[in-house]
C-alpha cells in the first residue's frame, strides 16, 4: 500500500458537479493499493496516517482532531521507467483494491478521525491548497 498524505488548509473531491468530500485545515491522503495488500496493511496504513506527525508542532491528526481526506489513487503505483506510456500492473484491480480503501477508512474513524473520502472508480476533481507545503510518501 502506498500513501502521499499532505497537509492542506483545504482540500476537496467532486464527481459530476457534486462535491462528495471536502475538509479545512486536515491531509489529503492519496491511497494506492497494490496485490499484496491485505485488511492487515490497511489496518497499519490506517495507523500511520493518523498518527503520522506532520502537522504544526510535530503533532498528528490523532492528537489534533485535524480532518482527513481520502481519495483512491490506482496511479500511485504507476511505472513509467520504460517508455512513455506509464504500466499499471501493479496496481491492484479494483475488486481487490476498493474494499481495502473502504478498510483504512474504517480503521481511520474506528481510531476516532473525521474522514471525508473521494468515489471509487469515478473520474474525480482533486483540489487541494497545500500548506507548508508538506508532503510525505508513506510505503508498506
Amino acid at each position: 500500500m502506498r500513501a502521499v498524505v499532505q497537509t492542506v488548509g483545504r482540500a476537496g473531491v467532486t464527481v459530476d458537479g457534486e462535491v462528495v468530500g471536502a475538509i479545512d485545515d486536515g491531509l489529503l491522503v492519496l491511497l494506492g493499493v497494490t496485490h499484496s495488500d491485505t485488511v492487515e496493511t490497511a489496518r497499519t496504513m490506517a495507523r500511520k496516517v493518523h498518527e503520522l506527525r506532520i502537522l504544526d508542532g510535530d503533532r498528528s491528526a490523532a492528537d489534533t482532531g485535524a480532518p482527513i481526506l481520502v481519495v483512491s489513487q490506482f496511479t500511485l503505483y504507476g511505472d513509467a521507467r520504460k517508455g512513455r506510456r506509464p504500466s499499471w500492473t501493479q496496481a491492484a484491480p479494483a475488486e481487490l483494491a476498493e474494499p481495502l480503501v473502504e478498510e483504512v477508512v474504517r480503521s481511520l474513524r474506528e481510531r476516532g478521525a473525521k474522514v471525508e473520502t473521494g468515489r471509487f472508480r469515478t473520474h474525480m476533481l482533486v483540489e487541494s491548497v497545500n500548506v507548508g507545503p508538506r508532503t510525505l510518501l508513506l510505503d508498506l
